[in-house]
């Protein structure tokens, strides 16, 4: 493939995901799920003047725990300026923020396709076959439901696929020359770059790092010095913590800490509500009273949910070709990076936070993945098409069935885009619907936030304070409540954790929660979307 033919491709793959991505993204009028909703909020924040703040107190681990609360308290910020930017020109609308994803995103299939060129020449193929490879992994990649839905929504997902792509090629091309590379290397500081923008991105940047020091360690072979190892390492760190370092400062003069504050406990986590937690954080001694068999047991389900839920069925059947042809595909240099970084990101979600991997850990670092099982299923499906064709005697090129195959079943399967789409106005109708149903309930001038079980979506739906529901008794919400001075619950899902079913039950201390009932709204979709709503008037006044 000639330079000129290069380029042409790499724009034509990037034009078309960004009208794909660009059409999905008109689509959805709401952030969700709420990482997304927190990433905008904070952006929207930043935009207008008041600087990296979030209305919503989500998670009580670190303090200071006051309004405006300093956010990125667990996660990180890359997401939020990458929202941000358009919204200086464009406004501070959901669908401005969306665009800097939409054209990170559209640079995934690219990054893709690039990768199977090199599975391609690799192998050995020839012109035509390595063309229709490389090409059908970019068009699968456009259009591969999980990476397109993320592909939309401003959160974590979709820059760390780009990033961690990106490092895995020029990881492929520097271990290759290893032994005569400089200290100077332009390419290695540009890798350096990525592992910056990648730990500004995901704590899953830790792995990218192993799998370039073992890419050292076995490209040396044994025969370099030690200190050429060292500078290959070094360098790119180097480069690495000098983007990373601001973060940290502001982090330390935020929070006290320059380490990510609740992320490390998440790790003893016995229920995904742990995140929530205020009077009855994780620890590890309730964790290991849990029993051997429970921890086994909820690792397997860690596994299970990251293998099917995550991996196979977003992504069929794409996904399953992908996955067993990977002991065989994967062998390939090219692929060796991703492959690592994949097993390293699979099994530490799993083995390492099996409770709130089930919540999203893994999800949000799959990214990487789903490109690796494109790329080993179109390869898996090359050889095969190449083999029938020699046992049944073919003449004409057919390789271009595999690509047919794999974009014929993601378009199929990601008509379930539609469904998320419509959740997205749902929930958008629900916030709209709830502030006239407060007001008509009487409730127009109520002090301090609100307690809520989706904290981010009520402050980004209503422009008002939040303060997340723990899966806690009744005695520690009054408790919360009379920390933030708050006096209304509001409850959206009828299953969150023991609430509201602890309030239904009786007992102690719920005689302090008074059911406010809400008029039914005269439009109907309003009224569907409050459908479940249940808001309690907090009496802490006599109550524990």
């Amino acid at each position: 493939m000639t330079r000129r033919e290069a380029w042409l491709t790499a724009g034509g793959l990037f034009l078309i995901a960004l009208v794909v991505r660009s059409i999905v993204a008109s689509a959805v009028p709401f952030p969700t799920p709420e990482d997304t909703a927190y990433y905008y909020g904070v952006a929207r924040n930043l935009v207008e003047g008041r600087g990296l703040v979030s209305d919503a107190i989500w998670s009580f681990g670190t303090p200071p725990l006051e309004f405006p609360r300093p956010a990125f308290e667990v996660w990180l910020p890359l997401p939020t300026f990458l929202a941000a930017i358009p919204m200086l020109v464009l406004g501070t609308g959901f669908h401005a923020a969306q665009v800097g994803t939409v054209v990170v995103g559209a640079l995934v299939p690219v990054l893709a396709w690039r990768l199977a060129a090199d599975v391609a020449e690799e192998r050995g193929l020839p012109a035509g076959r390595a063309r229709t490879l490389a090409v059908g992994s970019g068009l699968t990649a456009i259009v591969l439901l999980p990476l397109v839905l993320h592909g939309v929504l401003p959160d974590s997902t979709t820059p760390f696929t780009a990033i961690a792509l990106a490092a895995c090629l020029l990881m492929t091309r520097l271990a290759g020359d290893a032994r005569s590379i400089r200290p100077g290397d332009p390419r290695l500081l540009a890798l350096g770059l990525l592992f910056g923008l990648a730990a500004l991105t995901r704590n899953e940047v830790a792995w990218l790092g192993l799998v370039w020091i073992f890419l050292v360690w076995r490209a040396a072979d044994g025969t370099a010095m030690p200190g050429q190892r060292l500078r290959l390492v070094a360098v790119p760190a180097a480069i690495g913590l000098l983007v990373l370092a601001p973060w940290l400062v502001r982090d330390w003069q935020a929070f006290g800490s320059p380490l990510p504050g609740q992320a490390a406990t998440n790790a003893l986590s016995v229920s995904g509500f742990d995140i929530f937690a205020y009077q009855q954080p994780p620890t590890l001694a309730r964790y290991l009273a849990q029993g051997p068999g429970w921890i086994l047991s909820s690792r397997i389900e860690g596994l299970t949910h990251n293998l099917v839920s995550v991996l196979i069925v977003p992504s069929v059947p794409v996904g399953i070709v992908g996955l067993l042809a990977l002991p065989w595909v994967g062998r390939a240099r090219a692929l060796r990076p991703l492959v690592l970084l994949s097993v390293l990101t699979f099994v530490a979600t799993t083995l390492l936070f099996p409770v709130s991997t089930t919540w999203g850990t893994f999800l949000h670092a799959a990214g990487p993945v789903y490109v690796l099982l494109i790329v080993s299923c179109l390869v898996a499906l090359d050889a095969a098409i190449a083999r029938a064709g020699v046992w049944r005697g073919w003449t004409r090129p057919v390789a271009w069935l595999g690509p047919a195959l794999t974009v014929f079943m993601a378009i199929l399967f990601s008509v379930g885009i539609l469904g998320y789409a419509g959740q997205a106005r749902e929930i958008e109708r629900r916030y709209a619907a709830l502030g006239p149903a407060l007001a008509a309930a009487g409730q127009t001038d109520l002090r301090g936030p609100v307690i809520a079980d989706f904290p981010i979506w009520y402050a980004e739906g209503m422009r008002r304070e939040a303060v997340a529901l723990p899966d806690e008794p009744p005695a520690s919400i009054l408790a919360l409540a009379r920390r933030f001075d708050a006096r209304l619950l509001v409850i959206s899902k009828p299953d969150h954790g023991r609430w509201p079913a602890v309030l239904d039950a009786g007992g102690p201390d719920t005689s302090c929660f008074r059911e406010l009932p809400l008029p039914t709204p005269a439009d109907r979709a309003a009224a569907t979307s409050l459908r479940g709503t249940r808001v309690f008037l907090l009496t802490l006044v006599g109550c524990p």
